[in-house]
């Protein structure tokens, strides 16, 4: 394969992921939209941050609305407030948090009645028995087993006893229930009801990492053909940009393995099973392109003080195609069912450490840098051909 020839498979896998993430998510014009129409508009027409929004905006309202008529006209509930209430934050970002934080709302509230009930019969001035539930409420909502519903035991208990109904035992139960009900119809209606899943964020972030280490690599096959040493603070800023693409795709990874836990429709398309396995892949890649970027600044000739220096021109000029071949062979990686020709870099490779072992005339020095770079591009070929 030719240098144009890879040149031409890098930008064809990027020409894929573009289209693939114009499909996805809308025009350029589309995405900078930022009236309210135009939202909307978004929302309608592709799948994406903007319809999940909406989705689960919709299913809050129908949640709470469900709540408040069935604790109102079924159950003849006196003030049912904590129905809809409860049942608006469990709808979740995901069904697996909603799941979880339907045992930890329910078992928060009824601690906080538990101790509102106590307080109640134990303390007679309200004032003081408001102080004392707020203050253990709110110790005992730390604990970990609650998360982020520990809140929930000091508030409850503040409004029980704040409304005189901590003596009452039937309206204890009440609270109780109704906490109950809507937190169950808030599970219900994320479980049953679209569950959301965020696939397209596997999408967007595969693309962009490899996007992001392919122009890396790109610029260190630049560096090192040249050997300009001022442009080292440009693939610097480079790597910047790239460690924070690598920590975007963790996240997206994390928050996409969660949402297809427990959900109906993890088996779709959309929930982003297939990009998985190829961001997986570009993550990996990072420790061995830090590698590299820390081999070229240890042999740029803005360091003199060292026995490693950059290897002679026709050896630089190998390791640069190298270089440049596998920003190729990232970008394809991208792109599902994409074949990734490795062949050229296998020989480039070959070739750079054969002259590691017989060039003498190189000297040490030399020798030295072109063995110090080999080894992270090495390195980056395994992650590859291992994917």
């Amino acid at each position: 394969m030719t240098d144009r020839d890879g040149r031409s498979v890098r930008l064809k896998a990027g020409d894929e992921v573009r289209r693939g993430l114009a499909a996805a998510f809308g025009t350029d014009a589309e995405r900078h939209d930022r009236t309210p129409v135009g939202w909307f508009a978004r929302a309608l027409r592709v799948p994406g941050r903007e319809r999940r929004i909406l989705v689960q905006t919709a299913k809050a309202t129908l949640a709470a609305t469900a709540a408040w008529l069935l604790a109102t006209l079924v159950l003849k509930l006196p003030q049912p407030f904590l129905a809809p209430y409860a049942a608006i934050f469990l709808v979740e970002a995901t069904v697996y948090r909603s799941l979880r934080g339907w045992l930890q709302q329910v078992g928060s509230v009824a601690t906080g009645v538990l101790l509102a009930a106590v307080a109640g019969q134990l303390i007679p001035v309200q004032a003081v028995a408001l102080a004392v539930v707020v203050f253990v409420g709110l110790l005992a909502g730390n604990w970990r087993r609650f998360g982020d519903s520990g809140v929930w035991v000091g508030v409850t208990g503040m409004l029980l006893i704040s409304y005189g109904t901590a003596r009452d035992p039937a309206l204890l139960g009440d609270r109780l229930l109704e906490t109950a009900l809507g937190a169950a119809i808030g599970v219900a209606v994320n479980t049953l009801i679209f569950p959301p899943l965020y696939g397209e964020r596997l999408v967007t972030a595969t693309g962009r990492l490899a996007t992001a280490l392919a122009g890396l690599l790109e610029s260190l096959s630049d560096l090192v053909r040249h050997d300009e040493p001022g442009d080292l603070d440009e693939v610097l800023a480079q790597a910047q940009d790239a460690r924070s693409q690598v920590l975007a795709a963790e996240e997206a990874v994390g928050l996409t393995r969660e949402g297809r836990k427990l959900n109906l429709r993890r088996g779709r398309p959309t929930a982003g099973a297939d990009h998985e396995r190829p961001l997986r892949t570009l993550s990996e890649l990072w420790p061995a392109v830090s590698q590299l970027i820390a081999a070229v600044r240890t042999t740029t000739r803005a360091h003199d003080r060292h026995p490693f220096e950059y290897p002679w021109a026709d050896a630089r000029d190998s390791l640069a195609d190298l270089v440049h071949h596998l920003a190729g062979a990232v970008q394809a990686v991208a792109v599902v069912g994409e074949p990734v020709d490795l062949e050229e870099c296998r020989a480039l490779l070959r070739k750079l450490e054969d002259r590691l072992v017989t060039a003498d005339e190189d000297g040490v020095p030399a020798r030295l840098g072109l063995g110090t770079m080999i080894l992270p591009a090495r390195l980056l070929l395994e992650k590859l051909e291992n994917r």
